[in-house]
């Protein structure tokens, strides 16, 4: 699963992938939650800001990240704002508090036996505050390995923001 938590509303995106936890599938994460949810909840916005943890697919040294934010970038219009938890702070982000922790309540003693019922146990996922998950199934194949070269990373259009530049940065799709 690759999870989306937006603070403003109180609203959990997830997509369950069924391949490889790679740059590409978190990248394909963000378009779909975009996509499904953000793009009409959020008609206006020009940019949005991605809080990621600091391992993973998403962590801050990983080129094909950075190309998949270019894409979603160039995709949607939209400026992206990304910082990334020091190593070993990954639990304080609210998504881990907020949403996740909820959604392996909400299946704990089920079976998960197939995709479907995984699908189901978290869009059913609620709290007293208020929590709705929308959650869809990912069938599609994210190989692993998949390099980017030096020329493809000068391609993106990236700033480096502050002091941590390489935890916190801007996307804007691809140089003119």
């Amino acid at each position: 699963p690759y999870g989306v938590y937006v603070l403003n509303n109180n609203e959990g995106f997830i997509n369950l992938g069924t391949s490889s936890d790679t740059a590409e599938f978190a990248g394909e994460s963000i378009w779909r939650w975009w996509d499904c949810v953000g793009k009409h909840t959020f008609p206006n916005a020009r940019k949005i800001y991605i809080a990621c943890d600091g391992g993973g697919s998403n962590r801050c040294c990983v080129r094909l990240w950075k190309m998949a934010l270019a894409k979603l970038a160039h995709r949607t219009g939209l400026e992206i704002h990304v910082s990334h938890f020091p190593a070993g702070t990954s639990k304080w982000k609210k998504i881990e508090h907020r949403l996740l922790c909820y959604v392996t309540k909400n299946w704990a003693g089920t079976p998960l036996v197939d995709i479907q019922t995984v699908v189901n146990l978290i869009a059913g996922t609620t709290t007293t505050k208020g929590l709705m998950v929308k959650c869809v199934a990912d069938y599609s194949e994210y190989r692993e390995g998949i390099s980017v070269s030096d020329e493809e990373m000068d391609s993106i259009d990236i700033e480096r923001d502050g002091q941590f530049g390489d935890w916190n940065y801007v996307v804007r799709g691809f140089k003119k």
